[in-house]
């Protein structure tokens, strides 16, 4: 995946505030993504299934920052992107956003902004409390996507994916496709375990917008140049991405930790189900495509 390197970055949708403690407003609502949907319990036993002891003797995830990042001074083009971390979640949010104002919903709202906050260890949010074990996640009830980075090497170490650039752009595609499920109305529909539950549709929906997204991602014009932000996207960046699907389906990640897998309890689905869901977004482009609930 490589920048336009004279593109001009916005970094007034990323907040970053790692290093910073806990951060943000308790308080109640749904998180998706890394989590489940309903209030905040995120604990990795219940999303995934799994003993959270598995993970690592103290339960935790290191971040790659140690420390917030003047993303402003640092993050101005593409070639800030193509260069640095950081830089690049704020061109890959910038242009997943460019894309979706474009985009009128379902239920015919317009499109609103929804920040990433980046964080270290552990955070509060609208939703209520999470650490890191939690993955990245969207919370309903502040409209923010929330990360923190060291999920991204977790993402290789802990759950055996490829990595690389654009498997962390599918990530945040994801979750903010579950952003757009929430202007559209249809996030309330993610509830429950099981194959045929509705939190695996919901999750199997926002891979799927993901997809669509990648598929527009070197079309689609920055806001302020009125060129896309991103100028290539090559076959290994979508199979990284696929790779990266796959690695957190709910039966590989379960396989891993536990020896066996359990359907019943499934939340985002298996790893040829994120896989497929995805390459239909990509393959199609088209937000229609994307209806698991059907």
């Amino acid at each position: 995946m490589k920048f336009d390197d004279d593109a001009a970055l916005d970094t007034s949708e990323v907040q970053d505030n790692r290093g910073g403690g806990l951060g943000g407003i308790p308080g109640g609502g749904k998180t998706v993504g890394g989590g489940v949907a309903g209030l905040l319990v995120l604990v990795v036993s219940v999303l995934f299934g799994v003993d959270p002891g598995l993970f690592g003797s103290d339960g935790t995830t290191t971040s790659s920052g140690t420390s917030a990042a003047d993303l402003k001074a640092d993050c101005k083009t593409g070639a800030d992107a193509n260069r640095k971390e950081e830089c690049r979640i704020v061109a890959v949010v910038d242009s997943v956003q460019a894309f979706w104002k474009q985009t009128e919903t379902t239920a015919g709202k317009p499109y609103e902004q929804a920040p990433t906050f980046l964080f270290t260890d552990s955070v509060n949010t609208g939703c209520g409390s999470a650490s890191s074990d939690a993955g990245p996640f969207y919370c309903s009830a502040d409209d923010k996507v929330y990360l923190d980075l060291g999920f991204f090497n977790d993402l290789s170490s802990k759950f055996g994916a490829k990595g690389g650039p654009f498997a962390e752009a599918y990530v945040i595609a994801h979750e903010y496709g579950h952003h757009f499920q929430d202007l559209a109305g249809t996030i309330s529909r993610g509830s429950g375990q099981g194959q045929n539950s509705g939190s695996v549709k919901l999750e199997l929906q926002a891979d799927c917008y993901a997809g669509v997204w990648a598929h527009h991602a070197t079309t689609t014009p920055d806001p302020k140049s009125g060129k896309p932000l991103i100028a290539e996207l090559t076959q290994d960046d979508i199979n990284r991405g696929l790779d990266a699907a796959a690695a957190v389906g709910d039966d590989r990640i379960q396989q891993r930790y536990q020896g066996k897998v359990t359907p019943d309890t499934w939340t985002h689905g298996s790893a040829s189900q994120r896989q497929q869901w995805f390459s239909t977004g990509y393959g199609s482009g088209s937000i229609a495509r994307c209806n698991t609930f059907g």
